[in-house]
């Protein structure tokens, strides 16, 4: 049941306090073998420190055998239909979405703790329900720390992950730095698909699991007995600072963006393929994008919806005896007397005021805890990086001309 007595923006200074450590800081980023082993590596810290340095091991280790295969085996510049260097989807994907992706851990994880805390310190999780909000904490933090998951992640990319590189790349119907098929694999090609691309898609899909631990939380939390006032200011019942949450996973999205851009780039400078035949791949994944960022929120919406619907039947009450009685005091003329008091500066007018601008709040009042400019930002963050290839269907110097025409 939504309770209206107590402010979403109340603030309780000794409750962050008391907070167990694991509820104060928690976050679904760190945690599991693989942030193990990088803390043991000396590539993290327990705040996922140390990014530059893990980013450019990790690039390492993926890219520059390839790279000095490829010199060794002669493919690197020439030899073949797709020269190592020619290929753009590789070094986008290890070049660019790799060090995005472990970027946006850092990210989320800076903010994660300070969103969950405000869930405590708004006083939306009332007392009575800090113990079942403590579980929940527990829980997403035993499933962000499983060694079994990370360990069927792995088998997944190595049962399928080998057969993929072969299967996108001999689907281009060219030979590349790699080899024209499995039987006919060079040096590079191997480590490409035995180490580069494992690690690759390992960091890619490991996100995806703590996506899904984050909205199996905030899943739970929505099932709790909050505090939300309909009328709160940012429109969304006191939940309006999840909307921070979401645009913390720009660099996350950024990165799917990155490597469908370079995938379509391999296909039209090798394959013949246009731009405007991935209309639907583009839109596919921008809308997949923002489902995995956005979609969690949503499980708080029908909380949203019923604090609204029940705040508009309450504030509706109080705004019905509120007029009545403002009425019958400052016309009582229709009663066939006179008002007694005098009508400036009188606190009743602005009153009335007051609980207009409360109905009309609640009224507008949003049922999702992200902004539209939130999610069209997110969009766009997505698209970025297919921007440059609108450059392969009109020529820099006609985008320019066109630019100028509608601009100037």
């Amino acid at each position: 049941m939504t309770a209206f007595a107590e402010p979403a923006t109340t603030r309780h200074p000794s409750r962050t306090g008391t907070l167990p450590r694991g509820e104060r800081d928690f976050s679904v980023i760190p945690g599991g073998p693989l942030f193990r082993l990088l803390v043991g590596a000396r590539l993290a810290g327990p705040a996922l420190e140390r990014l530059p340095r893990r980013t450019v091991i990790l690039c390492a280790i993926a890219w520059v055998p390839l790279c000095v295969l490829s010199l060794v085996e002669g493919r690197a510049f020439g030899g073949t239909m797709v020269p190592f260097f020619a290929d753009i989807a590789l070094h986008v994907r290890l070049l660019i979405a790799l060090p995005l992706l472990l970027a946006a851990e850092v990210a989320v994880h800076r903010v994660m703790p300070l969103i969950v805390r405000e869930f405590v310190d708004r006083g939306i999780v009332p007392d009575a329900a800090r113990e079942r909000f403590g579980a929940a904490v527990a829980s997403a933090l035993r499933w962000r720390d499983s060694t079994a998951a990370e360990i069927v992640l792995l088998a997944i990319v190595y049962g399928a992950g080998i057969a993929a590189v072969w299967h996108y790349k001999v689907a281009l119907g060219l030979g590349g730095w790699y080899g024209d098929s499995a039987a006919g694999a060079k040096a590079a090609g191997w480590w490409y698909a035995a180490v580069s691309l494992p690690l690759f898609q390992f960091i890619f899909f490991r996100w995806y699991y703590k996506i899904l631990v984050w909205a199996r939380f905030l899943w739970q939390v929505s099932r709790m007995p909050l505090h939300l006032v309909p009328t709160h200011p940012d429109g969304r019942a006191g939940l309006g600072f999840l909307a921070e949450m979401g645009l913390a996973f720009a660099p996350f999205l950024l990165a799917h963006g990155a490597i469908l851009a370079g995938t379509i780039a391999d296909r039209i400078f090798f394959a013949g393929d246009t731009l405007s035949r991935h209309v639907i791949d583009i839109a596919l994944v921008v809308a997949f994008g923002l489902l995995l960022v956005l979609g969690p929120l949503l499980s708080l919406t029908p909380r949203l919806f019923h604090a609204k619907q029940h705040g508009l039947l309450k504030y509706g009450a109080l705004a019905e005896r509120y007029v009545r009685e403002f009425d019958a005091k400052w016309f009582p003329e229709r009663a066939g007397a006179a008002p007694d008091d005098a009508l400036l500066g009188a606190a009743d007018i602005q009153s009335l005021a007051d609980l207009g601008n409360s109905f009309s709040t609640l009224r507008s009042m949003q049922l999702f805890a992200f902004t539209t400019e939130g999610a069209v930002l997110l969009a766009a963050v997505t698209l970025a990086p297919v921007a440059p290839l609108l450059l392969t269907m009109i020529p820099a110097g006609e985008l320019l001309e066109r630019l100028a025409k509608l601009l100037l």
